[in-house]
Formats: C-alpha cells, sequence, structure tokens
C-alpha cells in the first residue's frame, strides 16, 4: 500500500476514536448522574459520617439559614404525635417521585442533627419522571435512631412505581388527615407527595428543591457542593435542612441546644 495512503487510513482511524469518544462522554454527561449501578446498593459509613459533618456544620448552616426556600411548612394545632415516648416526624414518599428524591436530600441532613442513619440505601428517581433519575437515597429498609424523636419513613411505591412498602394505621390516618383533607392545602395538591408532618404542629407538602438542580449530578457531586455556602445545591438543600431543623426543635423541646439554640433555628421560627 502506498505510504500516504496507509497515513490517510491511519488519521482517518484516530479520528473516528476521537470523535467516538468524544461522542460517549456527551450521552454520558447529558443523559443524567453517573454511578446508576449504585441504585438499590447500602450507602457506605464513610458516605453516611462526611453528610454528619456537614449537617453538624454550624458554621455553614448559620451562613446560610433558609437559602433559596421560598415557603416555610404550614403550621398545625393538632395533638402532638408521639410513638415509643418521642416526638415524630413522618416522611410519606415514593422511589419514583422526583420531587421526593430532591426532599430527602434536607430531611435526612436534618434528621443527622438529631440521631443518626446507620442505613441507608442509595435511589434514583424514575428514569422516565421530570426530572428523570434524580439521585437521592430510600428510606425503605433504612435504620434511625435517636434519643430525641422517632422518625417514620414511608416509600409506597418503587422508582418503577410498583408496590413497595403498605403504610401502617398511624402513617394512612396522618396522611389523610394532614394532606388529603387538609383544608390549608389548595385542593389541586391535596394528597400529593413528598408529605412530611412534624409532629403534627407542622406539615410539608410539597418540595421546596427543584430536583433539576441535582438532576446531572452525581451523589459525590452533590455532598461535595452542598460544603460550599455559594453554590446554588447547597442554598437549596441546606436551607431545606435548616427550614426541617427548626421544625423539629419546635416539637422536641428545644434539644439538643447545640443544634436549636443557634440563630438560624430562631430566625426560621419567627417567621414559621
Amino acid at each position: 500500500m502506498d505510504p500516504k495512503a496507509r497515513n490517510k487510513i491511519f488519521y482517518i482511524i484516530v479520528l473516528l476514536i476521537i470523535v467516538a469518544a468524544v461522542l460517549v462522554a456527551y450521552l454520558n454527561t447529558s443523559s443524567g448522574p453517573s454511578q446508576s449501578h449504585l441504585v438499590g446498593m447500602r450507602v457506605p459509613a464513610s458516605t453516611l459520617s462526611l453528610m454528619k459533618d456537614i449537617a453538624m456544620n454550624s458554621t455553614l448552616a448559620s451562613i446560610i439559614g433558609s437559602g433559596s426556600a421560598a415557603n416555610f411548612p404550614l403550621i398545625e394545632n393538632g395533638t402532638q404525635m408521639y410513638t415509643n415516648g418521642k416526638p415524630t416526624v413522618l416522611y410519606f414518599g415514593a422511589d419514583y417521585c422526583p420531587f421526593c428524591a430532591a426532599t430527602r436530600w434536607g430531611l435526612i441532613l436534618a434528621l443527622m442533627r438529631f440521631g443518626n442513619f446507620t442505613v441507608l440505601h442509595y435511589m434514583q428517581s424514575s428514569p422516565t419522571d421530570y426530572s428523570p433519575s434524580t439521585p437521592t437515597f430510600s428510606f425503605y429498609n433504612s435504620s434511625y435512631s435517636s434519643n430525641l424523636i422517632y422518625f417514620m419513613g414511608v416509600e409506597t411505591l418503587t422508582r418503577n412505581e410498583t408496590f413497595l412498602q403498605a403504610p401502617n394505621a398511624l402513617e394512612n390516618s396522618t396522611f389523610d388527615k394532614y394532606d388529603l383533607n387538609n383544608a390549608q392545602l389548595p385542593a389541586d395538591e391535596r394528597g400529593g407527595i413528598p408529605f412530611v408532618d412534624f409532629g403534627n404542629k407542622s406539615v410539608q407538602d410539597g418540595s421546596e428543591v427543584d430536583p433539576l438542580l441535582i438532576e446531572k449530578m452525581s451523589w459525590d457531586q452533590i455532598i461535595q457542593n452542598l460544603s460550599n455556602p455559594n453554590s446554588q445545591v447547597s442554598q437549596a438543600i441546606i436551607g431545606n435542612a435548616d427550614v426541617f431543623t427548626a421544625q423539629i426543635c419546635r416539637i422536641d423541646n428545644y434539644t439538643p441546644a447545640s443544634v436549636c439554640d443557634q440563630a438560624y433555628v430562631k430566625n426560621i421560627l419567627q417567621f414559621s
């Protein structure tokens, strides 16, 4: 073969390899978050520890305050809910739900300020819904312990919208009273998820965090962004965690003082 022709073929092959590599890189960044193989796997203790450190960073929380949160939970006058003698936080959602996916981040951080998760599993929202495959965690088969509060996490459907978990009688009746039949909520929002009940004293219906904000990120990238108070991710998720933290302080006698005496908690409670 003529050397010039051979060189031409070589350069064409190299060009095709480069084009293929660029195409793969584009598809990986435009089709959703990476690390999808983690879905359903247990979150390692090192990651939970890193998230706990972020949650307990009072300087970060104070800088952000309520962040980009525009609406606070609705105040309720119900009889305070206790489970095993502890004020109860109830989350009601589903693995497929992208708005649940976004809400779990802030709720987990808030709960970590009052106790510890020893078991959580990686999850992504539905691959075909709004903000497909938003990276998150699932409360299904999770394990949370606290000397101060009791947490109930309900995930009714899988990310493919098949049956996953049946709520118990207390979970159902609370959801019916404070979400499905709540006159404070617009009629078209009643019965929606995510729903978070803070001891029947305040309730969050829907998400304050747009899942599109984290849709294209991996779990590690989201966690990295949380430590930067200037990032949109931190402003949204830490802000959401701070609002949730204030609601929990309201129902557990403002303990621990290391959390509930923080200025950001007092500021949020003035407006909620």
